[in-house]
C-alpha cells in the first residue's frame, strides 16, 4: 500500500448539473480516491431547481463516498487535508434574508425566464449579460415585482452558497464571480461603472439597492479563503471523522475548473467541457469588436478574459436515447453494462457517413441563448432518403451535442480571436478518440484530451486547492499548471480530418434548417 499523507492532499468538490463529485489528489496531482453522488434538478412552477436539502444530502454522500474509498485504498479514515475546494455550476440565483434564509428556491443557469432583464442590461452596460447570469435573475425578478426583494441581504451561487456554509465566509473565486455581474480585469473586481448603472435601474423599478453590498466578496485564486468551522465540519461529514480548521480556497464555477484541469488559463488556450451542458473558453489576447449576444466575457480563475460560448444543452438527448436502447436490449434478455453500452455507441458511429447520413437530431431540452430559444423540445428529424442505421444514428446524435457550440464559434473565428488548441474535458470524451475527433471537425481546430479528461472539474478544483496550498511565493496559475501539473501529462492531440470537416458542415447546416422545426414544435405547445 503506497504511503498517504493527508495534510498534503487537496479535496475538490463539484456540484456538477446531474452528479456531485469530490475528488482526493496528492502531493503529484494524480487523483488518490473519489465519491460521487447522482441527483437531478426538476422543473417546479415553471423554474429549474434542486431542492435544498438535496444540497446537502448530495454533498454529505460524495463526500462518505470518498471517504470510504479513502479507507479501502489506504486503511485509514479521512480526518484531514490539505485544502478544500467547492465548485459548482455557474450562475443561477440562491437568495437569502437577513438571518441567512433562503428566500426562493434556487433558481439554475437552465432558466430562460430572464430574456427582458438580460437584454435590458445588456443595452445598459454595452456588456453582454445572458440570461442565466445571477444578476439577470435579480433584475428579473424587480421587474415581475417579487415579494421577497424587501428582505434581500445576499445573493450568491451554489458554490458560494456551500463555501459560505462550511466557512462562514460569504466569498467567490473571480472565474465565479464573473457569471454573476461583470468583472473589470485591470482590477480583479466587479465593474465599479455597472454596479452603479445597476443601482439606478433597480431605483427606477422602485427597488433601491446597493449591489455591491448584495454580491459576494471576490477572491483571484490562491488567495486566502477561510477555514472549515466546526459547523460546517460536520455538514460536511456528519460521522465527526473530519475535523475542523481545513483551510478552504476560493470556491470556483464548473467553467474555471475546467480551465484548471485542462491547463487552459493562458492566452490563446481554450477548453470545451461537454455534460449536461457544453461549452468553450477561449482565453483573449484582445478584446473582441463587439458586444454579441451569444458570447460570454468571462474570467480565468486568476482573472484574464475568457470568451465563453455556453450551450444549455449536450448530452440529456444521448442519455436518453441510451437509456431507450437499454431498456430494448433488456427487453431480449440482455444484461447490459451501461457505461460498456455508451463506448460501444460511440465508436459504433465512427462507421456512419461523415454528414450522418442525413440523420438530424435537436437535443434541446431548454432554451438555448446561442441560437435565440426561451425553451426546447427534443426532436428528431430524417427525410425518406437519409440512411438510418445505429452508425448514423449514434454519429447524429453526437453531432448534434456539440453543433450549437460550433454556431458560436463561428463568431470567435470571424473575430480572428487566435487559439493553438482547444483541450476537452467531461463526459463526452471518455471513449478515446471519438467526440474528440468530431469536435475537431466542428471547430476546425486541434482538439487535445488529456488521460484526466473523464476526471473533469472536480479534479480541476482540486488543482486549484492544490495551487493554494503548494504553490511557490508569486507563482502564476499559469506556471503552476505548466511545470508543476501538466509538463509530463499524457494527452492524444487529433488534428481536423478534411473527409470529417466537410461532413460535419453538411450535418451543420441540416441542422440550422431544423431549427425552423424547432421553433414550430414550441409555438405548437
Amino acid at each position: 500500500m503506497q504511503p498517504f499523507s493527508p495534510a498534503q492532499c487537496t479535496l475538490g468538490i463539484e456540484f456538477g448539473s446531474t452528479r456531485i463529485k469530490a475528488v482526493l489528489v496528492g502531493p503529484d496531482h494524480a487523483p488518490l480516491a473519489q465519491g460521487d453522488f447522482t441527483w437531478e434538478n426538476k422543473l417546479e412552477n415553471g423554474l429549474w431547481t434542486y431542492d435544498d436539502p438535496a444540497i446537502w444530502a448530495g454533498l454529505q454522500a460524495a463526500y462518505a463516498a470518498l471517504a470510504a474509498d479513502v479507507r479501502t485504498r489506504y486503511g485509514t479514515a479521512l480526518t484531514t487535508v490539505g485544502c478544500i475546494g467547492i465548485s459548482a455550476m455557474m450562475h443561477g440565483y440562491l437568495a437569502f434574508d437577513e438571518a441567512g434564509e433562503l428566500l426562493v428556491p434556487f433558481r439554475t443557469w437552465r432558466n430562460t425566464n430572464t430574456g427582458r432583464a438580460a437584454d435590458a442590461l445588456t443595452a445598459a452596460f454595452g456588456f453582454n449579460i445572458p440570461q442565466r447570469w445571477s444578476v439577470a435573475h435579480l433584475y428579473q425578478a424587480m421587474l415581475d415585482r417579487e415579494a421577497h426583494l424587501p428582505r434581500l441581504r445576499f445573493f450568491t451561487t451554489l458554490a458560494g452558497y456551500v463555501h459560505w456554509r462550511l466557512t462562514g465566509r460569504k466569498v467567490l473565486g473571480v472565474g465565479d464571480a464573473s457569471g454573476m455581474f461583470p468583472i473589470d480585469s485591470r482590477t480583479g473586481q466587479y465593474d465599479r461603472a455597472m454596479l452603479e448603472q445597476f443601482n439606478t435601474l433597480a431605483a427606477e423599478q422602485g427597488y433601491p439597492v446597493d449591489l455591491a453590498a448584495l454580491l459576494p466578496a471576490v477572491l483571484p485564486a490562491g488567495a486566502e479563503a477561510g477555514v472549515l468551522t466546526p459547523a460546517g465540519a460536520a455538514l460536511l461529514d456528519p460521522t465527526g471523522t473530519m475535523q475542523p480548521g481545513v483551510p478552504l480556497c476560493p470556491p470556483e464555477g464548473d467553467a474555471g475548473t475546467g480551465m484548471a484541469a485542462t491547463n487552459s488559463v493562458a492566452p490563446r488556450t481554450g477548453n470545451v467541457s461537454a455534460g449536461t451542458s457544453i461549452f468553450a473558453m477561449v482565453v483573449l489576447e484582445h478584446p473582441l469588436g463587439r458586444v454579441y449576444p451569444e458570447i460570454d466575457l468571462v474570467t480565468t480563475p486568476d482573472g484574464a478574459p475568457v470568451a465563453m460560448v455556453h450551450c444549455n444543452n449536450c448530452t440529456s438527448d444521448i442519455n436518453a436515447w441510451v437509456d431507450l436502447l437499454a431498456e430494448a436490449a433488456a427487453l431480449c434478455g440482455a444484461e447490459v453494462d451501461k457505461g460498456a453500452l455508451f463506448t460501444a455507441l460511440f465508436e459504433r458511429s465512427l462507421q456512419g457517413a461523415a454528414d450522418a447520413g442525413g440523420i438530424v437530431p435537436v437535443n434541446y431540452y431548454s432554451g438555448e441563448g446561442v441560437t435565440h430559444f426561451d425553451a426546447g423540445c427534443p426532436l428528431l428529424l430524417r427525410r425518406p432518403d437519409s440512411r438510418l442505421d445505429l452508425a448514423n444514428f449514434m454519429r447524429g446524435q453526437i453531432y448534434s451535442a456539440m453543433a450549437t457550440l460550433a454556431i458560436g464559434l463561428d463568431i470567435l473565428r470571424r473575430e480572428q480571436v487566435g487559439v493553438d488548441s482547444l483541450t476537452g474535458h467531461g463526459g463526452l470524451f471518455k471513449t478515446p478518440g471519438v467526440a474528440q475527433r468530431y469536435l475537431a471537425a466542428a471547430a476546425g481546430a486541434p482538439v487535445t484530451v488529456m488521460r484526466t479528461a473523464g476526471e473533469g472539474g472536480p479534479y480541476g478544483m482540486a488543482l486549484l486547492a492544490a495551487y493554494a496550498l503548494h504553490r511557490a511565493p508569486g507563482q502564476t496559475l499559469a506556471d503552476y499548471l505548466g511545470t508543476r501539473v501538466f509538463a509530463g501529462a499524457q494527452s492524444r492531440t487529433l488534428t481536423p480530418d478534411p473527409a470529417d470537416e466537410k461532413g460535419f458542415a453538411a450535418f451543420l447546416g441540416r441542422y440550422r434548417q431544423a431549427l425552423a422545426a424547432e421553433r414550430a414544435a414550441l409555438d405548437v405547445e
